[in-house]
């Protein structure tokens, strides 16, 4: 049974990986199913972790990558990113798509002139309220989010089903939040999508403009023509400093609809609607999306686990060592005396290793012609024992582990768990059921190699013959 365990231990103690922004979501995402649910069974987790030598920040981080993958949460964090990623293409298809209809819509079809403040308004009216109203939530809290960052936000809650997944979208939110990131992940969205629509109406404009004729006029009751001119020259002030050219006050006076105007009357209007679509279109939304990714960007490369979190507090005495003591400050417990405990493997990276489960006093062990090649790990009898050995392996991964078996006794759930956590140590893994003497009857193989095959080993896997463990072990050696 083949294990990822020393690529993924090596994985979990690179420094970089910890300051991932994924690897943050899983610890949140863990935090999050604990604290609705209870805690996990961490067992194995924990002692993996426990071998590196790292802060307790990057601990918690490896602790959550090691049960996010074994409880099926990456594959959710996944399939969510994924259709959070479809989502926004398609509100950027959308925002395009708008973009175009709306300068087609602001033009027409060329039969009837076009009232140049109607126009203005329906290219950027919506686009210069939405982003006063982004710059006015600067005033409120920090958490507040732009209409499509929350667009996209309600899309992609909706594909979330069940527990686990409606989780991931809110340990993402959390963590963002706490980064200082929302407003500047949901205004990048907002800005972008916003971004996008301009440049294809700014294009449309462009191609419709130079395809086809159209008129410009203004056209009022109440006004008089010098607020016309006078609100002409205002807009277009900007624009005519950055090279647009702005119609003179005669042109603007003639544009009544009264009479025809010249067509480079008419080109002037062009660009000056094109100019005002510019300047007070394309560039704030470039200039706004540019500083809310650059701000995402630097919030995020800060990213920091709070030991002190609820749901983090309880770890430290589990992932950092226990202290030392340096002295007694009270008399010995007669029932609780400290007692001389069995030496901790050498390093069992690499090697192969033979060792028993379990296995009766009259059964001979260790059996006899061990080669020197391979490492023997003992016959774990007891919750020490067993704790010992995978704290051997959680350092470095056997390169092949035999596990001697009494036969005769029945494999239950403790044992086979216990299987499946050892050969998840080791490159490859066999199991060896023996008994006092070849002729011995009442064994219960069957019912072993039953269990073991519904485990995940394959048949050649399970040896009961005597000298085939031992050259299975030896031939592996180097």
């Amino acid at each position: 049974m083949p294990s990822p365990t020393s690529r993924d231990t090596a994985h979990l103690a690179d420094p970089a990986q910890p300051r991932a922004l994924r690897a943050h979501w899983l610890a949140e995402l863990i935090r999050l199913r604990e604290t609705h649910w209870g805690p996990l069974d961490d067992t194995d987790a924990v002692r993996r972790v426990r071998q590196l030598n790292t802060d307790l920040p990057s601990r918690i981080l490896a602790r959550a990558a090691l049960l996010a993958q074994r409880e099926n949460l990456t594959s959710l964090v996944d399939t969510w990113s994924r259709s959070a990623r479809a989502i926004l293409a398609a509100l950027f298809v959308l925002a395009l798509v708008s973009g175009i209809g709306v300068a087609l819509g602001a033009l027409g079809d060329g039969s009837r002139p076009v009232n140049v403040l109607w126009a203005l308004g329906a290219l950027l009216g919506l686009h210069a309220l939405t982003f006063l109203l982004w710059l006015a939530s600067f005033l409120l809290r920090p958490s507040a989010m732009t209409g499509l960052g929350r667009l996209w936000l309600w899309a992609t809650r909706k594909l979330a089903r069940g527990p686990d997944s409606a989780l991931v979208p809110q340990a993402f939110l959390n963590l963002l939040a706490r980064a200082g990131a929302l407003r500047w992940v949901f205004g990048a969205v907002s800005h972008l999508l916003w971004l996008t629509a301009l440049c294809a109406a700014l294009a449309a404009l462009l191609a419709v403009l130079s395809t086809a004729s159209y008129r410009f006029i203004w056209a009022t009751t109440l006004l008089a023509p010098d607020t016309f001119v006078w609100l002409t020259q205002v807009i277009g002030w900007l624009p005519a400093h950055l090279g647009f050219p702005l119609p003179d006050a005669a042109t603007v006076r003639a544009s009544d609809g009264s009479q025809t105007l010249s067509a480079e009357a008419q080109v002037q209007w062009s660009l000056w609607l094109i100019g005002v679509v510019v300047v007070y279109g394309i560039l704030p939304r470039l200039l706004a999306g540019a500083l809310c990714v650059a701000a995402t960007l630097r919030t995020l490369r800060a990213l920091r686990i709070d030991p002190l979190l609820a749901g983090f507090l309880p770890l430290h005495d589990r992932l950092e060592p226990a202290a030392q003591s340096t002295g007694i400050d009270r008399p010995v417990d007669p029932l609780h005396e400290p007692r001389v405990h069995a030496p901790s493997l050498a390093s069992l990276g690499g090697q192969p290793v033979l060792l028993g489960l379990e296995l009766p006093a009259d059964l001979d062990w260790p059996p006899a012609g061990v080669p020197a090649s391979v490492q023997l790990a003992g016959n774990l009898d007891s919750r020490e024992e067993r704790n010992r050995v995978l704290d051997a392996l959680a350092q470095a991964a056997a390169s092949r582990l035999m596990i001697a078996c009494d036969a005769r006794q029945t494999p239950d759930r403790g044992t086979l768990s216990l299987i499946a956590e050892l050969s998840a140590h080791a490159g490859q893994t066999r199991v060896w059921l023996i008994t006092p003497d070849a002729g011995a009857a009442a064994t219960r193989e069957p019912l072993w190699r039953e269990r073991l095959l519904a485990l995940g080993l394959t048949a050649p896997d399970i040896l009961q013959t005597p000298n085939a463990p031992l050259k299975w072990l030896e031939s592996g050696h180097g």
